[in-house]
């Protein structure tokens, strides 16, 4: 599998995407609190990439709900995230680190991938360049804006609530 890189724009004018949006130049996210997201712990799995993927969510507790990923394809781990939903301030942020299917990071020691909170709707969390989306209590949908080979891309990972 190419690897996989996910974009950060600056402002909404620089690509068209249909479910995700970005931060206008200068605003600041909105007031926002785990509580709002709870509804995404569980352990979800789902299909991108031609393989499975895997998300497993913690419920708030100390200031973050925590997360782990995996994407398998032809049977091997293709690569791994950890990361966190954050409460900072009186918002909310979306981090992570990426890892090879042999845990060798793909960020720098202290670097993380950074998801501002750009707006949040009841079963909907917009981050820049990251959705969620509550389907129902057993389905969720999160769309990704990434680039792949020089092509920017928002692709759909469609959970299911593994059982």
């Amino acid at each position: 599998m190419k690897s996989i890189t996910l974009i950060f724009l600056i402002s909404a004018g620089v690509i068209s995407a249909q479910h995700t949006l970005q931060l206008p130049e200068g605003a600041t996210s909105p007031k926002a609190n785990l509580e709002d997201v709870a509804w995404i712990e569980g352990h979800w799995i789902g299909e991108a990439f031609g393989g499975t993927a895997e998300e497993i969510w913690s419920a708030p507790m100390g200031n973050s709900m925590m997360f782990v990923f995996r994407m398998v394809n032809d049977g091997k781990v293709s690569f791994y995230e950890s990361g966190h939903i954050q409460q900072l301030d009186d918002s909310i942020i979306l981090q992570l680190k990426h890892f090879d299917g042999n845990l060798k990071g793909w960020e720098e020691k202290d670097e993380t991938v950074d998801f501002k909170l750009v707006k949040l709707e009841p079963n909907k969390v917009y981050f820049e360049g990251l959705t969620m989306e509550r389907i129902n209590d057993d389905q969720m949908n999160v769309h990704v804006l990434i680039e792949e080979g020089g092509n920017t891309e928002e692709i759909l990972f469609a959970y299911k609530r593994a059982k």
